[in-house]
């Protein structure tokens, strides 16, 4: 939502007044693609067992974006429910995930507001502006760093993840920061969770060359791999890099892949792309649009060899 600062700077609208969420829709079907307009958490529970073999999704974090819906993930006004809303989300993903499934899960770290209770519009990032903002967490301070990444990954492992891999998205070209206190943060995890001990990898499809000899080597846990804009979205959008890896990684073509938090739609382009089946789901109706474009956009490019 946009606010005018120079107005009214703190946003006087309630939450309890906004919108409702839509009604679920099918935008898009074609090709073995889907794209569902709907909460994820109720949607999810429509898919049959062991429906997909790869989930590759960044979820809303927390206290970052205002998604102007009512219950939205990412509102919470306790850190602890936001995990568990996430926990209890991504156990239908389990549910739904074939036995030798991977789920690479994007989530990057925040810091407490220091009892702000709102923030003013970014003119370079419109989408930063919000009219709440969540409390210091308990046992925390203000400006603390929350750690949620960690803090999620081992709420999941103790739900029957398996743990596989922490992986650092290294960010080259990241915002700079008005801090002086601390370093500018510029990287994000990617956590590998499988549903069960064996599961399909492929790791000659994401080898990397030495800067030695040239010669092939198996990837390492730090990817460079920077931001990318999307026009129409007022956010750094998820890096098609960023995705083939993890598609190729985890996924053969055909096989079907599922994004539950679709945002501007790069897990489905990136599907198609590879020529394999998708489902994604987006809980905003300007998000799922612009989705749908971008899918319908992208042609099918077999991986290079």
């Amino acid at each position: 939502m946009t606010v005018d600062a120079s107005l009214n700077p703190k946003p006087s609208r309630s939450r309890a007044a906004r919108k409702q969420v839509v009604e679920p829709e099918l935008v898009l079907s074609e090709d073995g693609i889907e794209v569902h307009l709907a909460d994820a958490r109720e949607k999810l529970r429509e898919f049959p067992g062991e429906y997909f073999q790869c989930c590759v999704t960044s979820p809303p974090y927390w206290g970052l974006r205002d998604y102007d819906h009512p219950n939205q993930i990412g509102a919470e006004p306790k850190l602890n429910d936001y995990i568990d809303d996430l926990v209890r989300c991504f156990r239908e993903i389990k549910r739904t995930l074939r036995k030798d499934g991977t789920f690479w899960l994007n989530i990057g770290d925040a810091y407490t507001s220091g009892g702000r209770t709102w923030r003013a519009p970014d003119k370079k990032n419109p989408g930063r502006a919000m009219s709440y903002r969540p409390d210091t967490p308990e046992g925390l301070k203000p400006k603390d760093l929350i750690g949620l990444p960690w803090r999620l990954a081992f709420a999941l492992q103790a739900d029957g993840w398996y743990l596989r891999s922490d992986i650092i998205w290294n960010k080259p070209n990241c915002q700079p920061e008005s801090v002086k206190d601390r370093p500018t943060r510029s990287h994000e995890y990617v956590f590998l969770l499988t549903k069960s001990e064996h599961y399909y990898f492929d790791q000659s499809a994401i080898m990397e060359r030495s800067i030695t000899n040239g010669s092939l080597k198996n990837r390492r846990t730090v990817w460079n791999i920077n931001t990318e804009g999307f026009k129409g979205a007022h956010f750094a959008v998820f890096p098609p890099k960023l995705v083939e890896l993890c598609i190729l990684a985890g996924t053969r073509e055909d096989d079907r892949v599922i994004d539950p938090f679709l945002g501007s739609g790069t897990v489905g382009a990136v599907s198609k792309r590879f020529g394999r089946k998708f489902v994604g789901i987006e809980i905003n109706k300007e998000y799922a649009s612009l989705a749908v474009q971008r899918i319908k956009a992208e042609s099918y490019q077999p991986p290079l060899l």
